[in-house]
């Protein structure tokens, strides 16, 4: 069982297949700010309304020199598919092998109308400039969420 990851902790290192065939890293966004945002399934409805809130602001977040990425555990194909219909703007990366997941605490045991299964659990990381955790949101509520998150990065 790992640690919990608490603000001020070193962000987990990843490097993770993303949409349209490239890779993405942690290293990739050095002496950066970055938002994570972790979602349980592509197409869903409130991961599709997440991701187009940040979507929707991303030149806001570029605006205050903060890179997104949205997680989740859907193949690249799927990633690939939500990002065309719903016209998405931000890099959506996969971890099927649920490493990342892990190490960030986001992925674990879930329970839904009686029946126990392993997801996501809808969360948010702000990485700062330093790659340490500098806010951490979990079981996020979507309705303004992403407007909450590029207000901790324009402070930070």
């Amino acid at each position: 069982m790992t640690r919990e990851l608490t603000a001020g902790a070193k962000a987990p290192h990843f490097r993770l297949p993303r949409d349209g065939g490239d890779s993405v890293s942690l290293a990739d966004f050095k002496g950066k700010k970055l938002v994570l945002f972790f979602y349980p399934k592509a197409s869903t409805p409130g991961c599709t309304r997440e991701s187009q809130a940040f979507s929707a602001l991303q030149k806001a977040f570029s605006a205050a020199n903060t890179a997104i990425i949205g997680v989740s555990a859907d193949p690249i194909r799927a990633q690939d598919a939500f990002k065309a219909k719903y016209d998405l703007t931000i890099p959506l990366a996969s971890d099927e092998t649920h490493g990342m997941l892990k190490a960030y605490g986001v992925w674990g045991k879930k329970a839904l109308y009686g029946r126990t299964y392993f997801g996501i659990t809808r969360s948010t990381f702000l990485i700062g400039r330093d790659g340490r955790i500098a806010r951490i949101w979990r079981k996020v509520k979507v309705e303004g969420h992403a407007e909450e998150a590029l207000e901790a990065a324009r402070t930070l």
